[in-house]
C-alpha cells in the first residue's frame, strides 16, 4: 500500500493589465540611441549584466521612475540565467541546511511570480519518493514546514488526498522499491524566457538596453562600453550609480579583488532525453549515489535530469563543458528509480551546463554552500552576487534600496505586482493558461503539445507572435517566431535564436537540425546578412550543438 503526503499550492492569475503602446517593447539593439541618451543626461543607474538579476533590477528601477540603462556583454540571459533547473521553487532541500529565511522568501515569491507571469510559472506536481517509512516521515515534516513558510492556504494543502495514487501520476516509476511519497506543488519555468519578459517589461517602463555590449572600464562617472560585435565605436555610458549584476563574472569587475575569493563557482549540468526513452509526466525528486537530491522533469516531448553541483576552478565562461563524468553521475540513479527504462549516454539528445556564483564559504563543498545573496558597495558602485532565480525580485528590491540611499532619493520597498509581458491572460480572454492553450490549439489547428509550447513561451502575446496564418518550419516551430525573436526580443545571432528565444536547442533538438537552414535564411533577410555570414551562422550553431554532446564521442 502506497503512503503519501499530498500538498497543493496555487494562486489564480491576476487580471491586472500592464500599460503599453500599440507596438510591443523591443530589445533590438540601438547603439546610437542609447549613446545619445547618455550624452544628453547621465542615467540614474547603469546595470551591468543582462541575466535575471540585472533584468529584475532594471525592471524595478524603471518602474519607479529611475532613468535606467542595462548592458550585457553577450546575449540576454546567455549565462547562468538560461542554464538553471528551470524551477520556481523554495528549495526544500535548503531547509536541511538551516536556510529557513531563504526558503521562506522563495516559497512566498512563487505565488507572486505565478501571478505576474502565469505562463512562466506552471504549477506541477513534485513527487518526493521514499524507500522507508522513516524517510517518508522526515520528508513529510519538511514539506509541512515548507508549506507553512509559503503560507499555503489550508484548503489547498491536501486537496485530492484520496483521489489520486502516486502510481497514477508516474506509472513508469518503481513504486515497489519506493512505496512512500510526499507530493506537493512546485512551479516549472523557462529561465531565459523569464529574463526576456522581465527586460521587455523594463523597456516598456522606459529602460534602455544593449546586448553584446561589454563593460570595458568602470569609472565613477559611468561605464566605458565596447561593442562585442566590433561594429560600433566605444563610448562612456554616463551614470550616477552603477550596478554589477554579472553573476559568475562579478569579481572580475571589482577594482581591488579580496585576499580570498568572495565567490565560489559551481558547475551544474543537465541532460535531456526523449520521452520515448524516459517517460516522466511531472517533477520527480530523486537521490544521487552520493546522497544529493536532484530532479527528473517531464517537459513536452522530452525529459530532463539535473543537476550536478561540482567545484569549478577555471575562469568564468558562458559554455562550461559537459563531461562524461557529469553525464554518468546523472544517469546512475535513474536505473534505480526507472528500471524499466534503462538509458545510456547515447540516449541523451541535448545537454547544458551553467556556473552558479555561490558566496564563498571556505572549507565547504559547493553542495554545502548557502544560496544566499550578498551586496558589496564602494562609492556609487554596487555589486550583487549569489542568490537564486526564484528570489530575483527580492534581490532587486535590496539593490534598489542601496541605490536610493546612494542617490539620496526615496524609493519604494517593493516592486508593484503587475503582469510581465505575456502575463496578462485576461487581455486575450483567457482566465487560465489551459484556456489559452485551448484557444491557440483551435485557432491554429495545432495539437495540445504544440499549443502548450507556444503559450508557455509567449503567454498572452502568442497571437501577436503568430499572426493569422503562421508558416511552419517543423512540427512545432514557426517562421513568425523568428520575426518576433529578432524584432521584439533582440536576437542577434542564430545561436541567440535557437537557444534562448525558441528554446529549440534543448527542447526540440530533433526538429531543429532539419529546420536550421531555413531558419538561418529567414534570419539573414531580417538581419541583412550576406550568404557568407548566413553560412557562418549555420556552421557556428551546428558546432555548438555538436559540442553540447561531445561527451558521447
Amino acid at each position: 500500500m502506497l503512503t503519501w503526503c499530498f500538498s497543493y499550492s496555487y494562486m489564480p492569475s491576476s487580471n491586472l493589465a500592464y500599460e503599453s503602446g500599440t507596438a510591443p517593447p523591443s530589445l533590438a539593439r540601438d547603439w546610437n540611441r542609447v549613446r545619445a541618451a547618455s550624452d544628453a543626461q547621465p542615467f540614474d543607474l547603469v546595470v551591468v549584466g543582462g541575466g535575471i538579476t540585472g533584468a529584475g533590477i532594471a525592471h524595478f528601477a524603471a518602474t519607479i521612475g529611475l532613468r535606467t540603462a542595462l548592458i550585457e556583454a553577450d546575449d540576454f540571459g546567455s549565462g547562468t540565467s538560461s542554464r538553471s533547473t528551470k524551477l520556481i521553487h523554495g528549495g526544500l532541500r535548503y531547509l536541511a541546511m538551516g536556510e529557513v529565511s531563504l526558503v521562506r522568501e522563495a516559497a512566498l515569491e512563487r505565488k507572486t511570480l505565478h501571478q505576474i507571469a502565469p505562463h512562466l510559472a506552471e504549477p506541477r506536481w513534485m513527487i518526493l519518493p521514499a524507500a522507508t517509512r522513516i524517510d517518508y516521515l522526515k520528508y513529510r515534516a519538511g514539506v509541512t514546514l515548507y508549506q507553512m513558510l509559503g503560507q499555503v492556504a489550508s484548503q489547498d494543502r491536501f486537496a485530492g488526498t484520496r483521489q489520486m495514487e502516486p502510481a497514477q501520476l508516474e506509472p513508469d516509476f518503481d513504486w515497489s522499491r519506493y512505496p512512500h511519497a510526499c507530493i506537493y506543488r512546485e512551479y516549472l519555468t523557462d529561465d531565459a524566457r523569464l529574463v526576456l519578459a522581465t527586460l521587455r517589461s523594463a523597456v516598456a517602463a522606459g529602460a534602455r538596453v544593449l546586448s553584446h555590449a561589454r563593460a570595458a572600464e568602470i569609472r565613477e562617472s559611468g561605464v566605458v562600453v565596447h561593442d562585442s560585435e566590433g561594429q560600433q565605436e566605444p563610448f562612456e555610458l554616463r551614470a550616477r550609480c552603477i550596478v554589477n549584476a554579472t553573476g559568475p563574472w562579478a569579481e572580475t569587475l571589482l577594482e581591488a579583488p579580496a585576499e580570498q575569493p568572495r565567490l565560489r563557482l559551481s558547475k551544474g549540468v543537465h541532460i535531456v532525453l526523449s520521452q520515448d526513452r524516459l517517460p516522466v509526466r511531472n517533477l520527480v525528486m530523486i537521490e544521487a549515489d552520493d546522497g544529493r537530491l536532484m530532479f527528473v522533469i517531464g517537459r513536452g516531448r522530452y525529459t530532463y535530469v539535473g543537476t550536478t553541483d561540482t567545484r569549478y576552478d577555471g575562469p568564468p565562461t558562458t559554455w562550461p563543458r559537459v563531461d562524461q563524468a557529469d553525464v554518468d553521475y546523472l544517469l546512475a540513479p535513474l536505473r534505480r528509480y526507472f528500471p524499466q527504462h534503462p538509458v545510456s549516454r547515447e540516449d541523451v539528445v541535448a545537454a547544458w551546463a551553467g556556473l552558479r556564483p555561490l558566496i564563498n564559504e571556505p572549507g565547504k563543498a559547493p553542495k554545502e554552500m548557502s544560496r544566499k545573496d550578498e551586496i558589496w558597495q564602494r562609492g556609487n558602485f554596487i555589486t550583487i552576487a549569489g542568490g537564486k532565480l526564484t528570489g530575483h525580485r527580492h534581490m532587486a528590491g535590496d539593490v534598489i534600496a542601496r541605490i536610493g540611499a546612494t542617490l539620496k532619493r526615496a524609493v519604494p520597498e517593493e516592486l508593484p505586482v503587475v503582469p510581465l509581458r505575456g502575463g496578462d491572460l485576461a487581455s486575450v480572454g483567457a482566465d487560465t493558461v489551459d484556456a489559452l492553450v485551448s484557444q491557440v490549439g483551435k485557432r491554429y489547428q495545432q495539437p495540445d503539445v504544440v499549443a502548450r509550447r507556444l503559450v508557455r513561451i509567449y503567454g498572452s502575446e502568442v497571437f501577436d507572435v503568430l499572426g493569422s496564418t503562421p508558416q511552419p518550419l517543423s512540427a512545432s516551430l514557426f517562421r513568425e517566431e523568428i520575426d518576433w525573436g529578432v524584432h521584439a526580443e533582440g536576437a542577434r545571432t542564430l545561436e541567440d535564436l535557437v537557444y534562448r528565444r525558441l528554446r529549440a536547442a534543448w527542447f526540440a533538438p530533433a526538429e531543429l537540425i532539419d529546420a536550421l537552414p531555413e531558419m538561418a535564411a529567414h534570419m539573414a533577410q531580417l538581419m541583412g546578412w550576406d550568404d557568407a555570414r548566413r553560412d557562418a551562422q549555420i556552421a557556428a550553431t551546428r558546432a555548438r550543438l555538436e559540442d553540447d554532446l561531445s561527451f558521447q564521442s
